[in-house]
């Protein structure tokens, strides 16, 4: 037998004899430890195939000295955040802008578990008083408008608790946009996507962007003939506009999701 030989069987020998001596509890089974714990440590072979000191800490991931058996014993914890905050008020009053809801994240993930979401929405928005509660008065110019899911928890009552008109719906023909529409990637301006030229599509006129006094809503068309060619912009991005020509007036909107706006 030659030196070669007699060195592979001593080897063979030494890693037996170091595997017995490894008592039967060793691996992370029962020692799995949150974060970096430097005493979360145990002798059996690791990840990368070394017999040694190994750890059952979630840094092992990081620093790639984990046992053998890390993930079946220790297994992911995904990330879990709290329900979603009320939004917030409208950024600049009277003036198309913003609102924003956040939430917090309530258990961080472990072990290569599920990485938490996103922690952050914003929806464009207008408001209709200024900080002192004077009405804006808005009449003229193009009408603003978002998309149906950002109108969920409008006011169904005035400030004095009285019902609000419950609106109307007005159908367009979209006769043009402009292109920063289709370029829009935040979660909150989505939407704009879906306006495209020679669709109908159905905008809801509702309080507050209704005017008590005039039962009307800013760019709605009231007065207009089919011919006239009225403007459009999106809440959120305003160099996302256009032109569209009023079909007809009615109670409820009555188009797919994608092409359903509101008034703002």
């Amino acid at each position: 037998m030659g030196r070669f030989e007699v060195a592979c069987v001593l080897l063979l020998v030494l890693l037996w004899a170091l595997r017995r001596s490894v008592p039967v509890s060793a691996g992370c089974a029962g020692k799995c430890c949150p974060g970096r714990d430097l005493s979360c440590v145990t002798t059996d072979w690791r990840m990368d195939r070394i017999f040694g000191a190994c750890y059952c800490d979630e840094a092992c991931v990081q620093t790639k000295d984990c046992c053998f058996d890390f993930f079946s014993q220790c297994p992911g914890r995904d990330c879990y955040v709290s329900d979603w905050s009320f939004w917030s008020g409208c950024a600049k009053p009277c003036q198309p802008s913003h609102r924003v809801r956040v939430r917090h994240v309530t258990q961080e993930p472990g072990n290569s578990g599920g990485p938490c979401p996103s922690l952050e929405q914003r929806a464009g928005c207008r408001e209709y008083r200024d900080h002192q509660g004077r009405q804006c008065g808005h009449t003229l110019g193009p009408a603003f408008i978002t998309s149906m899911e950002f109108s969920k928890g409008r006011a169904k009552h005035d400030h004095y608790g009285a019902p609000l008109n419950p609106g109307f719906c007005v159908e367009f023909t979209l006769e043009s946009r402009s292109p920063y529409c289709t370029i829009e990637n935040r979660p909150h301006t989505l939407w704009m996507r879906y306006v495209t030229e020679g669709f109908k599509v159905c905008v809801a006129c509702e309080p507050p962007a209704m005017r008590n006094n005039s039962g009307q809503c800013q760019g709605d068309g009231q007065g207009s003939d089919k011919e006239d060619v009225l403007h459009w912009q999106a809440v959120g991005n305003p160099r996302c506009s256009g032109t569209w020509r009023k079909i007809q007036q009615t109670k409820q909107c009555d188009c797919p999701a994608q092409h359903s706006f509101i008034f703002t």
